[in-house]
């Protein structure tokens, strides 16, 4: 039988019909009810983006006092700010006075956030300055007693990578990211002084459910058929054809590589392989210098293929360039999501244009790869009305798990929770069962009226 759990409250007779999680048994399901339910997807709204960390941008984007960001926590407008003394915060994108968004753009500067609605405004702090033309407005004098500052997240960064949260209660930011962070590191130490996200990025919206960007980034089983076409031009590149060079791989020879994934506490995931061709990656003209600051050890996982899911909503990939993912669910069968493009501080411009060329080629709206994804995501969310049924798309490599780590968690001296190893083709999909597992955790602690961290 399916995992039950005694969860009270609307929407608590769904969660048993949702995930399949029985160990003992090698079966592990989703069913297809996770991707349509709205009343599922408002539940995530409340016990999941309104409880967890969520990535909100990179120190890089605020470089200046005044510097600002929009980004979103679930269906909720966030703004993030770096005040005068140098210290990052984030609040509701949103006015006291009458709730309209302070700002409509991704980023800008400003000394001070003012409302366009009213003319309400609040320093970089959050602080209410100026409520206008209040002296002749009569207000009654419990009007004083209101708060009228913005309404603050709590926030915290790792790496440069920040993060917010609507719950204060939320464990330390290093607690959530745990053993995970030795992945992190592998992209974000790769620049001597730092990485940045470099100007501009590729934003699109699919008619489909979030969770279908969060499994796919750690998925390797889609390569070979979703992303034929693009496997194919990059063979027909390699024998002069075409009028574009990027660098790119011979994924054939990626097919016989060793790889394998890792599970972590929280619901992230990673997966990883080794690497045919390094020498097609940007850092290995580098590569001697990062091993000295960094470790061989570490240099060395620098160079494999490798993808991490921070649960709930963001992902970094470093397989065809170095990118960062965060997708924003926006309505039950509905998503948006944007990607960045990650690079060292002071990288040389030949090596800064050959990561750009590589990140264009596979990742861009316009790329060879993005669509294929996105399309497979709208099919797939029109196929879950079709099927109304548990689906088998967490199977692969269960047979293979093994609890704890292995010789290469003991190298880069981390623990997970479980991994599996092997050749490429297993393509095994266990990346998915932290998420789920705590997707379920999650849901159910809410629904029993818990606390979602005990």
């Amino acid at each position: 039988m399916p995992a039950t759990n005694s969860a009270r409250g609307p929407g608590a007779g769904v969660l048993p019909f949702c995930v399949d999680d029985r160990p003992g048994d090698g079966v592990f399901r989703v069913h297809s009810r996770v991707y349509t339910d709205p009343d599922l997807f408002e539940l995530e709204q409340e016990h999941i983006f309104g409880k967890t960390w969520a990535f909100l941008g990179h120190e890089s984007r605020l470089r200046k006092a005044g510097d600002f960001l929009s980004a979103r926590i679930g269906n909720r407008e966030v703004l993030v700010v770096r005040n005068t003394r140098g210290k990052v915060n984030a609040f509701l994108n949103s006015c006291r006075h009458k709730g309209a968004q302070l700002t409509r753009t991704e980023t800008g500067n400003s000394k001070f956030l003012v409302c366009p609605y009213h003319g309400w405004a609040y320093d970089c702090d959050g602080n209410n300055i100026d409520v206008k033309d209040r002296e002749a407005g009569c207000y009654a004098a419990a009007f004083d007693g209101d708060d009228k500052n913005l309404i603050p997240l709590r926030t915290e960064a790792y790496k440069g990578l920040i993060f917010g949260s609507l719950d204060a209660r939320v464990p330390p930011l290093g607690e959530f990211l745990g053993e995970l962070r030795v992945f992190l590191d592998l992209a974000m130490d790769q620049g001597e002084a730092g990485m940045e996200l470099l100007p501009g990025r590729v934003a699109f919206r699919y008619r489909g459910n979030w969770k279908l960007q969060l499994e796919n980034g750690t998925d390797f089983y889609h390569l070979t058929s979703t992303h034929a076409g693009f496997m194919d031009i990059m063979a027909k590149r390699r024998q002069g054809e075409g009028n574009q060079e990027a660098r790119q791989f011979d994924w054939s020879k990626r097919l016989s590589q060793q790889g394998g994934t890792f599970q972590f506490r929280y619901g992230h995931a990673a997966v990883w392989l080794d690497q045919a061709e390094p020498e097609k990656r940007p850092i290995y003209p580098s590569i001697d210098a990062i091993a000295r600051r960094v470790g061989e050890s570490r240099a060395e996982w620098m160079l494999k293929v490798r993808g991490i899911s921070v649960f709930p909503n963001m992902q970094i990939a470093d397989g065809a360039s170095l990118t960062l993912r965060v997708f924003r669910p926006l309505d039950v069968d509905l998503t948006e999501v944007r990607y960045y493009c990650i690079a060292p501080i002071g990288e040389a411009a030949e090596l800064r244009a050959w990561r750009l060329r590589q990140f264009e080629d596979f990742f861009n709206v316009s790329g060879m790869a993005t669509p294929d994804d996105a399309v497979l995501y709208e099919d797939c969310q029109r196929g879950f009305a079709t099927q109304r049924e548990w689906l088998q798309g967490c199977a692969r490599g269960i047979a293979a798990h093994r609890p704890g780590g292995n010789r290469h968690s003991e190298q880069l001296r981390f623990t997970p929770l479980g991994n599996v190893q092997g050749n490429f083709d297993m393509q095994n999909e266990t990346t998915l069962h932290p998420p789920y597992r705590e997707w379920l955790r999650l849901l159910t602690a809410g629904l029993e009226g818990r606390a979602a961290y005990e």
